[in-house]
């Protein structure tokens, strides 16, 4: 199985890009993660794919066709989701079949603020089922406090990466199940 991981920031050091690192480590048996990364994603513009996708989003949009899932790892800037991210789900939600129609997204985030990034996974929720897909109803993973949990580019927290192992291996069961 070949899941596609997305972070929703640009950071060199993001709490989230190392959220989506450490979960390639901790996936079952058997499935694979890709990160994608959206540095070179352009904004979103009719004008631009009435003329032709250009590269960049021919590969993103190629990445989430192909891919049996998605891990999307969702920071919260000012109580929503960052435009990175939003911009990639536009993208995404374009063409026919769009690629995002019928995937299942598997959604979690990192912040140093308390409630982790809850308001922004709502947010990506919302705009991932009007392109057509689906986020999985296993609850959220929220990493609050990302800094104390976090160091060096690396998820040292125990508790968090047990937790997170346990949602990753929920959502490939659930992919499992909904292939069949």
């Amino acid at each position: 199985m070949q899941l596609l991981g997305v972070s929703g920031s640009l950071r060199a050091a993001s709490f989230n890009t190392t959220l989506l690192r450490t979960a390639q480590d901790l996936l079952p048996d058997g499935v694979s993660l890709t990160i994608f990364r959206l540095h070179d994603l352009p904004l979103f513009n009719q004008d631009v794919e009435d003329e032709g996708d250009p590269p960049p989003v021919v590969a993103w949009k190629t990445a989430v066709r192909e891919a049996d899932g998605l891990l999307l790892a969702c920071p919260e800037y000012n109580g929503g989701i960052t435009g990175v991210m939003k911009n990639a789900v536009d993208w995404a939600s374009r063409g026919k079949p769009a690629p995002l129609t019928g995937k299942t997204a598997c959604l979690f985030g990192a912040s140093p603020g308390m409630t982790g990034t809850v308001r922004a996974q709502d947010a990506l929720r919302q705009s991932l089922r009007r392109a057509g897909a689906r986020a999985t109803p296993l609850g959220e993973v929220l990493v609050g406090q990302a800094h104390t949990k976090i160091e060096d580019s690396q998820l040292v927290d125990e508790p968090t990466r047990a937790y997170l192992a346990r949602h990753l291996a929920t959502y490939v069961a659930e992919l499992r199940r909904v292939a069949v």
